[in-house]
């Protein structure tokens, strides 16, 4: 394949995956528009977003696993046509209900288009610094996105309207679905069975949506209360079923076999801190400038807007770097990077400056994210073979979506507890408080994340090493 041509097929799939990821940020500052218009509770509100979530992550490994079944065009092709048309729908919803139930079928399509998306990737390109460059430039379209979409959602609900948070996915979803089909080859399947798991589907989903829902509704009803650990011991319950099924399936939603290269285990184990906390930090900082800066719904994504610049100039120079030295280093100097930014964000006043106590913590934070992306996907699919890139892709975007919703969870748990206990504070003194202390967890989740990089992450010999390594045992002297 020509180069040309795999960077015009690379620029159609990162449109795929913008969309995918723009959609969890970019509602988050129209959701006092939608409550208006659609009549939700305060309560329920919260189901804009966390309908979304829980089908995009709960189905990630189902539509991963499909695309290896069934053809990675196909599969992708059928979830941006679903994508675009469930998002028209979502901009004409007249109702709670019916804005809840789309939610959750645009979280579905996503589930089958960002895995199908991110295994073309992977087969297009071949391993070593051409798919270190791609996945350079993924990392900033993936995490990116999430800033990007708090900026478009503020000029969007403030001088249009907020359905327009749905409807501008339309023209580009069609777009790319003429591109795809134009221009993506068709990818044959990559198994000849195409049976597919669906016990093993069904417990995986049901065991991740779940504890989703679990930790979402923890805050308000307690983190230690019955229906808070009734919900998680059986989101564990069915999660230890499905690996039980995995074991004994003939053809498994999730062959297990994919844990034995321990590369792909520890950057999984290290995606689910790191983008909790950067889905936490997003959530609370943006809760931030807008109750305590008072900040309009287009600054308060103008704040945001250094997130992606730096992020993208450190991706696209780590992808370089990569190659000369290897994913470890970055792997751990990049957290580190990330956890003094939120360091620096738990001392937050409630008179706070953005120049001295925000800035500074979003550069050092995104540079650490971009530090750190590129390298653990890399880490996370390399030496997974072909007919599992599908899985491989399912699954370290599972980790992202996984993690994203527990760190949500968890960081705004904790917040609202410690604001809840602060009775001796102002109650903006005692909100900024509870934010500080999330943001001091934040920290240890970032160093558990290190620690991982330290002990698990192997460093591949590179192959200028291994040949240099040949060599000189070829002329060591015999004894």
């Amino acid at each position: 394949m020509k180069q040309k041509s795999k960077w015009l097929i690379f620029a159609l799939l990162g449109v795929a995956q913008f969309m995918v990821v723009l959609d969890v940020s970019i509602v988050n500052v129209a959701l006092p528009s939608i409550k208006e218009a659609l009549g939700f509770t305060e309560s329920s509100l919260q189901w804009v977003i966390t309908a979304y979530a829980l089908a995009f992550g709960g189905f990630l490994l189902l539509g991963g696993r499909a695309a290896d079944l069934f053809g990675r065009r196909k599969v992708l092709l059928g979830g941006m046509i679903g994508f675009t048309l469930f998002s028209l729908l979502i901009g004409l919803a007249q109702t709670s209900v019916m804005m809840i139930v789309l939610r959750a079928l645009q979280g579905l399509a996503a589930a089958f288009m960002s895995p199908a998306a991110l295994s073309i990737v992977l087969t297009t390109f071949k391993e070593g610094a051409e798919r270190n460059r791609a996945l350079g430039l993924w990392t900033t379209i993936s995490t990116g996105g999430a800033a990007v979409g708090l900026l478009l959602g503020g000029v969007l609900s403030q001088y249009l309207d907020w359905r327009w948070n749905f409807f501008v996915n339309v023209p580009i979803g069609i777009a790319v679905v003429w591109g795809i089909s134009k221009y993506v080859p068709l990818h044959a399947r990559e198994e000849r069975d195409n049976s597919l798991d669906l016990p093993g589907a069904v417990l995986v989903t049901a065991g991740l949506i779940t504890l989703v829902y679990a930790l979402g509704e923890a805050p308000k009803w307690g983190w230690l209360s019955g229906s808070t650990l009734g919900l998680i011991a059986a989101g564990l319950a069915l999660v230890a079923g499905f690996i039980w099924n995995e074991s004994r399936a003939t053809h498994p939603l999730m062959p297990l076999s994919i844990f034995r290269i321990r590369n792909v285990t520890g950057a999984n184990l290290m995606m689910t801190p790191i983008m909790a906390v950067m889905m936490g930090m997003f959530f609370l900082l943006s809760l931030y400038v807008q109750a305590v800066m008072d900040l309009s719904p287009v600054m308060s994504g103008l704040a945001f807007l250094p997130f992606p610049i730096a992020l993208a100039i450190v991706s696209s120079r780590v992808a370089r770097l990569v190659g000369k030295f290897g994913f470890k280093p970055f792997l751990i100097a990049g957290p580190l990077s990330v956890a003094v930014g939120l360091a620096w964000l738990a001392r937050l006043p409630v008179d706070g400056s953005y120049f001295v106590d925000i800035l500074p913590s979003i550069i050092l934070i995104s540079v650490g994210m971009g530090a750190t992306f590129m390298p653990l996907m890399v880490a996370a699919t390399s030496g997974v073979p072909g007919h599992e890139a599908g899985l491989a892709s399912g699954l370290i975007n599972t980790s992202q979506q996984m993690g994203g919703a527990v760190g949500l969870a968890a960081l705004s748990g904790i917040a609202a507890s410690v604001a809840a206990s602060a009775t001796n504070l102002t109650p903006l003194a005692a909100m900024v408080h509870g934010y500080n202390r999330a943001f001091l967890a934040g920290v240890i989740f970032i160093l558990a994340a290190v620690v991982l990089a330290a002990t698990v992450i192997r460093q591949p010999k590179r192959p200028a090493e291994d040949a240099q390594g040949k060599l000189k045992a070829q002329h060591a002297p015999v004894h």
